[in-house]
């Protein structure tokens, strides 16, 4: 396992990658597995094909790692072709044609209230539990998605506009209104324990699938 030298940032490891270092790719695998691997889970894939969808997102953002031009932050790209993948294999399945950026706005929900409860702070703050998993997959794509990106992926609201091509007051509704969902939900079966971590045995798992396909298919 190489180790993760926290020093460098995403464009040092970049620059190094495309300088032809492919060993360093394997920490940007590492860097990244926890924040793919939720999204996919907030799609309602299970473990195997959400890691199918990790694999082939790495390859084509190390395929395409010349192009990325650092406007935004790498999480925010490889989100990106995360969530692009996530749809290709929802179309797959679904007769109903969705493009990355074109989630329906008439979802767009009421006003709810802003008060955070103890219970609710406590919750949102601390790693997801297996409960709120369960409860995830009771509300509508839509907040889910954004639930995911926001509070679990600890992205900003301008990184989660970007990614998902809504507005920033969208995406403060659609979370506002995705944690009313969830209390009401969590209200039923409260728990502690966590979930949607991609457990440490499975990420050297994903680095061996990711480094062996890329050194195969000698991209």
């Amino acid at each position: 396992m190489m180790e993760l030298p926290q020093k460098h940032t995403d464009t040092q490891l970049i620059e190094k990658v495309l300088a032809g270092d492919l060993a360093i790719f394997e920490i940007i695998i590492r860097r990244n597995n926890p924040f793919l691997y939720r999204l996919g889970r907030s799609y309602n894939y299970n473990h195997e094909d959400t890691q199918d969808l990790m694999q082939d997102t790495f390859v084509n953002a190390y395929t395409n790692l010349a192009s990325f031009q650092n406007r935004s932050s790498f999480k925010t790209w490889i989100l990106k072709i995360m969530l692009n993948n996530c749809f290709k294999k929802q179309k797959k399945w679904s007769f109903d044609h969705v493009k990355a950026g074109e989630i329906d706005e008439k979802s767009t929900p009421m006003f709810t209230s802003q008060k955070n409860t103890d219970t609710e702070r406590s919750i949102l703050n601390k790693e997801l539990s297996s409960v709120i998993e369960s409860a995830l997959a009771q509300i509508p794509l839509d907040y889910r998605v954004v639930f995911t990106l926001r509070e679990s992926n600890e992205l900003n609201g301008a990184e989660v506009a970007e990614i998902l091509a809504i507005s920033e007051d969208n995406v403060k509704t659609r979370l506002s209104r995705a944690k009313t969902m969830l209390r009401k939900e969590i209200e039923k079966f409260y728990s502690k324990e966590d979930i949607f971590q991609f457990n440490l045995i499975y990420c050297d798992g994903i680095v061996n699938r990711v480094m062996n396909k890329i050194k195969e298919s000698n991209l």
